[in-house]
């Protein structure tokens, strides 16, 4: 029988004045574009980044398990140490508490995507064109007007093409399938339950679905929407009661502050920039002991493709580190939630970049931070769920186990 981490670390945690900066490059993870090419990552001019390998010691991550291409969710977790296959936590629910949501017992939230449809109904474009927050907004006034008998509705924009939408009424089950085809020149799927609890969930998402077609039919480019990561929200232990950590998250995009505030921390305002990011890590610096701190656009470059566009994110990631390393933390790490090759124009599952620095490290020779470097580097291949294990014992805060 084995002990579940958490149970492990709530008995051995230990108090101290350390400091822990993760610092996560969402899709940090690359391929090269040919064989015996570089990743973008190393391509990337990352000097800083350089010298805190040079200072450290690196590894690769398995987000998941071995061949599982995970998504952000499960990716984030991981890394916040919590076993992705123990929580399974549907995207709708963290979209929904990064627009601070209030979910109840009786929610199903919803992760929707604005998209574009044919006249034949098959999708052109899953994200609409990518369109602007505002059109975003508009285009979820006129939804949230949908009713449903039984059941309360409610659609919020979150950024972009992106919205939430939360079904509220007794009986509703969370286990639906998405109605996203992940790909182009097919409809939506239509809502399938996983369980009997859940078809009359099913059921309320085909007549909104219905009402949003004829609502949206004249808008374009957003003409109609797709559904992902339909939950409710789940227990789950806090970082302060497994780690005994007060900490915060200084995350621009919604679902990664909703991660955040799943497990406890306190989500930080952000602003909307880099800088933004870092100016609140330096306001905040005495008030907590853990920093988890989330940038995205090495993710989305990635999904586009664009390998050119995710090595200048990558080096715009790396500017930032002195800033970081001028409040001299005790234990800072870097890494990716997931790997997104632009050459696979999707998320992968590839290991990705591990990066710890601290005075406790056994140095083990890295001149340099990228994939072939943390190929052969001293913390080899593991699971991220291993990872704040790691930060916790180079920040001093785990006693011995055993006598």
């Amino acid at each position: 029988m084995t002990t579940d981490l958490h149970d492990l670390t709530r008995k051995l945690k230990r108090e101290n004045d350390s400091k822990i900066v993760l610092y996560v490059a969402d899709g940090l993870g690359g391929l090269p574009p040919k064989p015996g090419e570089k990743t973008e990552l190393e391509t990337a001019n990352t000097p800083n980044l350089d010298a805190a390998a040079r200072r450290g010691t690196l590894g690769l991550s398995t987000p998941v398990v071995p061949g599982i291409t995970p998504g952000s969710g499960p990716g984030h977790l991981g890394l916040f140490g919590y076993d992705p296959l123990q929580y399974n936590i549907g995207r709708g629910v963290l979209e929904a508490l990064g627009i601070d949501f209030e979910l109840g017992p009786n929610d199903v939230a919803v992760r929707g995507n604005f998209c574009t449809v044919d006249a034949e109904g098959n999708i052109t474009d899953r994200r609409a064109g990518r369109i602007a927050s505002e059109i975003g907004v508009k285009l979820c006034e006129k939804l949230d007007k949908i009713e449903i008998p039984g059941v309360e509705v409610f659609v919020r924009p979150v950024k972009e093409y992106r919205l939430v939408i939360v079904f509220r009424g007794e009986g509703l089950g969370g286990e639906i399938d998405d109605t996203d085809p992940q790909k182009t020149g097919v409809p939506p799927l239509a809502p399938q339950a996983r369980d009997e609890a859940s078809k009359a969930t099913a059921e309320v998402i085909s007549q909104f679905m219905q009402q949003a077609a004829e609502i949206l039919k004249d808008d374009q480019p957003a003409n109609l929407l797709t559904m992902r990561g339909i939950a409710k929200k789940p227990d789950i232990p806090t970082y302060e009661e497994v780690y005994g950590l007060k900490a915060a998250a200084i995350a621009v995009y919604p679902m990664y502050r909703g991660l955040a505030r799943l497990v406890g921390m306190n989500v930080l305002d952000a602003g909307a920039t880099l800088d933004d990011q870092m100016d609140r890590l330096e306001a905040a610096w005495n008030d907590y002991d853990f920093f988890f701190v989330h940038y995205k656009y090495t993710d989305s470059t990635g999904e586009d493709g664009n390998f050119e566009a995710k090595v200048a994110r990558t080096e715009a990631f790396d500017a930032a580190v002195p800033r970081i390393n001028a409040l001299n933390p005790e234990v800072f790490v870097v890494t990716g939630d997931h790997s997104t090759p632009s050459k696979l124009r999707s998320h992968s599952w590839h290991p990705v970049p591990v990066l710890l620095a601290a005075d406790t490290c056994r140095f083990d020779g890295s001149e340099g931070f990228g994939e072939a470097q943390c190929l052969a580097g001293g913390l080899g291949q593991f699971e991220a769920k291993h990872l704040m294990m790691l930060a916790l014992a180079h920040a001093g805060r785990l006693e011995k186990y055993g006598a």
